[in-house]
């Protein structure tokens, strides 16, 4: 039996989930199960909330524009989520949502908008940040959903920082050339820590920003590899490398 239902149609809803509960759904999930899918009373969906595990469930009311479900039996338990945080740059519109989409995919917890001095876009629309997320997590069969926080200037980002916390920072001009065994080495004898990960802007990062994330009492400075990577590509390879090296792909 295949680990996920990947065939069935899945939503995310914000109503708590329990047998035999009864879920309205939203204008355009209405839309998309009556008119695009065009699935009747009787045909089943899988629905999540992020708290209460995956839930196969019966179309009961099935309107062109009024769509409601019943929730039957649960077909997977919440489980419990990496705490894992991505610190970024803010992007342009379509790279933004790519870096979201792929976030989720490589399970982080919260994303966390730095406004730095290169930084090339200065808004940043979090609804919108919320909706990939949401894509991402129903077409993947990701059952959390991250945090998505208000954006912060690097200075306060770095003084709200949990110093508990591993801060992989992800600087091109860092003289690392073997980042998975830098980060190895550089977390030997330090145990299980919770992780974030620190993104720059395209234009890099300004030295005095260098010099503020360097002072935290817990942080690894690598560089991803000889090639200059966009900030987008940027965040993949590096939650992929801490997925690999210290996360739950090992």
């Amino acid at each position: 039996m295949a680990r996920y239902d990947f065939r069935s149609p899945r939503l995310y809803v914000a109503a708590p989930l329990a047998a035999g509960a009864t879920v309205a759904l939203d204008r355009e999930q209405a839309n998309y199960l009556a008119n695009v899918l065009r699935l009747r009373p009787g045909d089943s969906v899988l629905v999540f909330n992020g708290r209460d595990g995956e839930w196969r469930s019966t179309v009961t009311l099935a309107g062109r524009r009024n769509v409601t479900v019943t929730v039957a039996d649960q077909t997977r338990m919440q489980p419990a989520v990496d705490d894992l945080h991505l610190l970024f740059a803010p992007l342009k519109h379509a790279r933004l949502d790519y870096m979201v989409q792929k976030a989720v995919e490589m399970g982080v917890s919260r994303l966390q908008p730095v406004m730095t001095q290169h930084v090339q876009v200065t808004r940043v629309n979090l609804d919108r940040m919320r909706a990939n997320a949401v894509e991402a997590a129903e077409q993947c069969g990701i059952l959390a959903l991250p945090e998505i926080a208000a954006p912060l200037g690097l200075h306060a980002a770095v003084a709200a920082f949990d110093p508990a916390r591993l801060m992989i920072f992800c600087d091109e001009d860092a003289e690392v050339r073997e980042p998975v065994a830098a980060l190895s080495a550089a977390v030997t004898g330090r145990g299980a820590m919770p992780l974030a990960v620190c993104i720059g802007p395209e234009g890099g990062f300004a030295e005095a920003e260098r010099a503020t994330l360097l002072r935290l009492p817990n942080v690894v400075r690598l560089a991803l590899g000889p090639r200059i990577l966009r900030a987008d590509t940027a965040a993949v390879a590096a939650l992929t490398l801490v997925q690999a090296v210290l996360g739950d792909w090992r």
